[in-house]
């Protein structure tokens, strides 16, 4: 079996946190590929949150690329038995908004912004991580939501917006180990199922 994942960055770019997650999920059968949403591949440091946060909704958003990894998607299925995504915060809103392809499975890391996308009903196994706290939303509301739709699983760790980065001012070291296992673990849950599930409901 070969499988394809896409990872979808934050709003900082590919970064080191992005390349070590290629790197996690990378193996024999895996191909892992990180998208860069920005122009020459720009990276923000974090120092520049705001900047990155201000760039990415000017110069991207959340409409702008749908279409291009849409194209980029399908045309890799033509050579992988599987597709997956992996997505790290606007980077999971948009791998939400693609779960309606027929991939094999979707992760999205805190992505808050999956609040205003709530008519989108995945079409594969989605695994959503959320923080306990966000600064600007009831998180607990939001899973409370997420969890009634079909396909969708969500988990709840310790920790705010970040924690699964270890640059990130709000990495938790304890929530980065038990997201990760969970992440890995669902990956594998993909593997046994062969490929099941894989279409459109």
């Amino acid at each position: 079996m070969k499988r394809k994942v896409f990872i979808l960055h934050e709003i900082y770019g590919v970064n080191d946190f992005i390349k070590l997650q290629a790197e996690t999920f990378s193996n024999v059968n895996t191909t892992v590929e990180c998208i860069s949403l920005y122009s020459e591949r720009k990276i923000f440091p974090y120092e520049q949150e705001q900047d990155a946060y201000e760039y990415f909704i000017n110069e991207v958003g959340f409409d702008a690329p749908l279409e291009k990894l849409t194209e980029k998607i399908l045309e890799d299925r033509t050579h992988y038995d599987e597709i997956m995504l992996i997505g790290f915060s606007v980077g999971a809103t948009l791998a939400w908004r693609l779960s309606i392809l027929p991939l094999q499975g979707i992760v999205c890391v805190y992505g808050s912004r999956i609040r205003q996308y709530m008519d989108i009903i995945p079409s594969c196994p989605t695994l959503v991580i959320l923080p306990s706290h966000e600064k600007n939303f009831n998180v607990h509301e939001l899973k409370k939501t997420l969890d009634a739709l079909p396909s969708v699983h969500t988990r709840q760790y310790p920790g705010q917006h970040g924690f699964m980065d270890f640059n990130n001012s709000n990495y938790c070291d304890e929530s980065y180990s038990q997201a990760h296992a969970e992440i890995s673990q669902f990956f594998e849950i993909k593997t046994c199922q062969g490929g099941q599930n894989n279409e459109p409901k």
